[in-house]
């Protein structure tokens, strides 16, 4: 009977394998995967503001689960297609705790594809901004995003960041799991699902949403733009390389080497 989906043990090895890959890109495919995860990303953003605009005016409530559908297209394109995503790359932490790849490489890495993912999600939204796609409630949607996002306190931002990022690599340890595309999109769209539900904070995907939100006139600063990434991505970081990585290399790599260790005595 063939097998339909890794254990997390070897999910852990294989996150681990992806990682020394990734450590060992050249500048030029870090770059321009890093450029289409911001796209990527960027797209389910605009989804998700066309899908939910068109019930906001019903049930706000309903609004946002209809938009939180969509948002997940941006994750499914990283991880089918391929491109390289920062929040998602958090789980190269995995592969520095077991002294695979170096911190050097790890931050090499991390610059490059978040410098990319921020170039390729402001130029989706210049893009966007002057091909017109969002105009009256939709762009009165876009705004408010942007505002909201940029007025929300360290401590809510920093948290909001967390349990993102938490969601995040934790949907990319899902699709690892999955070996056939049906099994991926559904590993990605539901925990996406989740934290666009909750309202939690994705530095690339703001890095889409406020720039946006700015183009079309929302009152949102350079500097109220650099604050929120800023504290997001700590936020991001938190979760997605340290809280999420740290457990599960304890659960299933330290445990499994020490069971071998137990065994070969």
């Amino acid at each position: 009977m063939d097998k339909r989906f890794l254990t997390p043990e070897e999910v852990a090895n294989a996150t681990i394998n992806a990682s020394i890959k990734k450590a060992s890109l050249d500048t030029a495919s870090c770059i321009w995967l890093g450029i289409l995860a911001g796209i990527f990303i960027g797209l389910g953003g605009a989804g998700n503001i066309l899908a939910s605009q068109t019930l906001s005016n019903i049930d706000a409530g309903l609004a946002r689960l209809v938009g939180a559908t969509v948002f997940p297209v941006g994750l499914m394109l990283v991880v089918i297609c391929g491109a390289e995503l920062f929040t998602g790359n958090n789980l190269m932490t995995l592969a520095v705790m077991n002294k695979k790849i170096t911190l050097r490489e790890l931050f090499r890495n991390w610059s490059l594809v978040y410098i990319a993912n921020f170039i390729g999600s402001t130029l989706l939204a210049v893009a966007i901004f002057y091909a017109g796609t969002f105009n009256g409630d939709a762009s009165n949607k876009v705004i408010s995003i942007a505002q909201s996002k940029s007025t929300l306190t360290i401590l809510e931002a920093l948290i909001r960041g967390i349990l993102c990022n938490m969601i995040v690599v934790l949907a990319v340890w899902m699709a690892t799991a999955a070996q056939d595309i049906i099994s991926k999109i559904f590993a990605c769209w539901f925990p996406i699902m989740l934290f666009v539900l909750c309202g939690f904070e994705h530095s690339v995907a703001n890095m889409f949403f406020i720039p946006m939100g700015m183009l079309l006139g929302a009152n949102v600063t350079i500097g109220q733009l650099i604050t929120n990434l800023i504290v997001v991505t700590i936020g991001n970081m938190i979760g997605g390389a340290i809280l999420i990585p740290y457990m599960y290399n304890k659960i299933f790599i330290r445990n499994q080497s020490s069971e071998k260790a137990a065994h070969n005595k």
